[in-house]
C-alpha cells in the first residue's frame, strides 16, 4: 500500500518504487521525444531537452505527483507551420510565451473549468488517446527503403522477430507481477528483451536505427543521442510587435492544448490512485516549465498520458518519480546514449502496447448499454475527432455538443401546475429551468390577457439559471402591467430579486431565503 498525500511528499517505502519507475519512464521518452521533434522540424536534441526540463519542471512543482511531462505530438504539430516559415528561434518565443500565458491561468485559477468536462467526454478522451498511442507504435513496424526512400511495411523474419520481442516484453510485463513486484514489470521487460537481442546477436532494429531513418543520408552515418547540458540563451528575435503578431497565435494555442492535454491527465491519474491533483498549481508548473524550455533550447510540452500510465503502473506515485526520469534521461543523454541506442524497437513498443490495453476504458461498451443515446453519441464524436484530428480539439468539440445537448434536452422540461388560490389568485406552480433554451416554453405557458388580475409565479420547484431567465420574467412582467394586471413572483433568490429591476417597480416579489441559489450572470462577477 502506498503512503502517498496530496503535496507529492512520499515514504521510505516508495522511494525504490519511484526510481525504479521512473528509470522506465526515462528509457520510453526518448523515442517520442525524438520523433516528436522530426514532427514539429526541429533538431532531436531540442525534443530530448524538451522532455528532461518539462519532466523535471513539472515534476518538482507541479499540481500532480506522478504525471510525468515532456515533448508531445499533440503540440508537436501546432508548430510545424511557425517551424517551417520563420525558424526555431520563434519557435523558442513562442514557447516562452505560451508559458507565461499557461502561468496567468494558474494565478486566475482558470484551472477549476476542467470540471466542466462531462463523463462521456472523459471517457472519449481516454479511449481516443488509446487508440492514437497503438495507431503511432505502428510506425515501428515499417523500414526506411534506400531504393524508394520512402518507408514500407516489414516483411518475412524481421517483422516475425519484431512481432515476438514485441509479444515476449507483453508478456514479461503481464506474468512477471504475479512472480515478484520488486522490479516493475516495464523495467524488467525492457533489459531482457535488450540483453536477448544483443546476447543472440539478433537482426532486431534499435532506437539508433530509428533516428537514422528519420535523418538525411548524409547525416545518419554520424547519428547518435548524445549531448551537453541545455545552455541559457535569449530567442534571438527581433523584440517588436511584428513578432510578437507572428508567435501569439502560435502560443495560444500552444498554451490551450498544454494545459487541456494535461489537466485532463491530471483527471485520468486522480481516478486511477483515488487522490487529487491540484489543477492551478499544475497550470503553473507547466507555464514554469514551457518558459524555461524556450530560454533553454527545448520545444516544450506538456503532460504525456502514455508515459503517465507507465509511471503509475510500475508503482510511481510521488515526484521523485518524474524528477529521476527526467535525470536519468539526462544522464543518458550526457554520458551513456549508447545504453539508449541499442534498446530494441520493439521492447518499448511491447511497453507502449501495454499501455494503451491499460488506458483504454473497456467499461464504456458495458456504459454504452446503459446511457441514453446522447451520451453515447458524444462518447464516440469525442473518441473519433480525437484519431483523426486532435486530443484538445476533441474534448472542445465535446464540451460543446455535451452543452448543447443538456440545453437541447431540457427547453422542454420546463411546466407549470395552474390552480386558483382563497383568494382568487391565479398560481402558476412553475416546475424545470429557466435558462435560454426554455425561455421560448416559459412564454408560451402564461396567458396575460385572460388571466385574472391578481397572478402568482411560484419559483419554489424552479430555477433561474442565465441572464436570459431574467430578461424572459421580465418580459412578462410588463405584459401583465400593459394588461392592467398585478404579477406576483414567489420563492426566487436574493439574487434574482437584485436583477430583476424593471418588474419589481411594478411586481411584488417574493425572495426564497432556502435553499439559496445564484443566476449565471455576468453582472455577479
Amino acid at each position: 500500500m502506498f503512503n502517498f498525500d496530496f503535496a507529492g511528499k512520499f515514504a521510505n517505502n516508495n522511494v525504490k518504487n519511484d526510481v525504479l519507475s521512473g528509470i522506465t519512464v526515462a528509457l520510453a521518452l526518448v523515442p517520442e521525444a525524438v520523433a516528436f521533434a522530426f514532427v514539429a522540424g526541429v533538431e532531436p536534441m531540442v525534443g530530448l531537452y524538451a522532455a528532461f526540463m518539462m519532466g523535471l519542471i513539472t515534476s518538482a512543482i507541479g499540481g500532480r505527483p506522478g504525471m510525468i511531462s515532456g515533448a508531445t505530438g499533440a503540440m508537436a504539430v501546432v508548430m510545424v507551420a511557425l517551424v517551417a516559415q520563420h525558424g526555431v528561434q520563434y519557435l523558442f518565443a513562442a514557447v516562452v510565451v505560451a508559458g507565461v500565458l499557461q502561468i496567468l491561468a494558474g494565478v486566475f485559477k482558470l484551472g477549476k473549468f476542467i470540471r466542466l468536462v462531462p463523463y462521456p467526454v472523459m471517457l472519449g478522451f481516454v479511449n481516443g488517446l488509446a487508440i492514437v498511442i497503438f495507431l503511432a507504435q505502428l510506425g515501428q513496424f515499417k523500414i526506411f527503403d534506400q531504393t524508394t526512400g520512402i518507408q514500407t511495411w516489414m516483411q518475412g523474419e524481421m517483422l516475425y522477430l519484431m512481432l515476438g520481442l514485441t509479444a515476449l516484453t507483453m508478456a514479461i510485463i503481464v506474468f512477471l507481477p504475479k512472480l515478484t513486484k520488486a522490479v516493475p514489470a516495464s523495467l524488467a521487460a525492457i533489459i531482457v528483451v535488450t540483453g536477448l537481442v544483443h546476447g543472440l546477436d539478433l537482426e532486431a532494429r534499435t532506437v539508433i536505427d530509428f533516428v537514422r531513418d528519420m535523418l538525411p543520408e548524409a547525416e545518419k552515418a554520424s547519428a547518435t543521442l548524445a549531448g551537453e547540458l541545455p545552455s541559457f540563451s535569449i530567442p534571438m528575435v527581433p523584440f517588436t510587435l511584428e513578432t510578437l503578431y507572428i508567435v501569439l497565435p502560435t502560443a495560444i494555442i500552444l498554451c490551450l492544448v498544454g494545459l487541456i492535454e494535461s489537466l485532463l491527465t491530471l483527471t485520468l491519474i486522480d481516478e486511477m490512485t483515488s487522490t487529487r491533483g491540484r489543477g492551478n498549481k499544475e497550470c503553473i508548473g507547466q507555464g514554469v516549465a514551457n518558459t524555461v524550455n524556450g530560454f533553454f533550447g527545448g520545444m516544450g510540452g506538456c503532460a504525456m498520458i502514455g508515459q503517465s500510465m507507465i509511471n503509475i503502473n510500475s508503482g510511481g506515485r510521488g515526484r521523485l518519480s518524474g524528477i529521476t526520469a527526467a535525470l536519468v534521461l539526462l544522464g543518458f543523454i550526457l554520458f551513456a546514449s549508447q545504453l539508449i541506442e541499442m534498446i530494441p524497437l520493439a521492447a518499448l513498443v511491447g511497453v507502449m502496447f501495454m499501455v494503451v490495453i491499460g488506458t483504454f476504458e473497456w467499461a464504456s461498451f458495458k456504459i454504452i448499454r446503459g446511457v441514453n443515446k446522447e451520451d453515447a453519441f458524444v462518447l464516440f464524436l469525442v473518441t473519433f475527432v480525437t484519431v483523426i484530428a486532435d486530443l484538445a480539439i476533441a474534448v472542445v468539440v465535446g464540451v460543446i455538443v455535451s452543452a448543447l445537448v443538456f440545453a437541447w434536452k431540457h427547453a422542454t422540461h420546463i411546466a407549470a401546475k395552474t390552480h386558483d388560490d382563497k383568494d382568487g389568485w391565479k398560481v402558476y406552480e412553475l416546475e424545470g429551468p429557466l435558462f435560454f433554451g426554455s425561455v421560448t416554453h416559459f412564454k408560451e405557458i402564461f396567458d396575460p390577457e385572460n388571466d385574472p388580475t391578481d397572478v402568482v409565479i411560484d419559483f419554489n420547484e424552479s430555477r433561474i439559471w442565465d441572464s436570459s431567465g431574467i430578461d424572459a420574467l421580465d418580459t412578462l412582467a410588463g405584459k401583465y402591467e400593459a394588461a392592467g394586471k398585478k404579477l406576483h413572483i414567489r420563492h426566487i433568490s436574493p439574487e434574482c430579486r437584485v436583477l430583476l429591476r424593471k418588474a419589481s417597480r411594478y411586481v411584488e416579489i417574493n425572495v426564497n431565503e432556502d435553499p439559496r441559489y445564484f443566476v449565471a450572470t455576468d453582472e455577479l462577477g
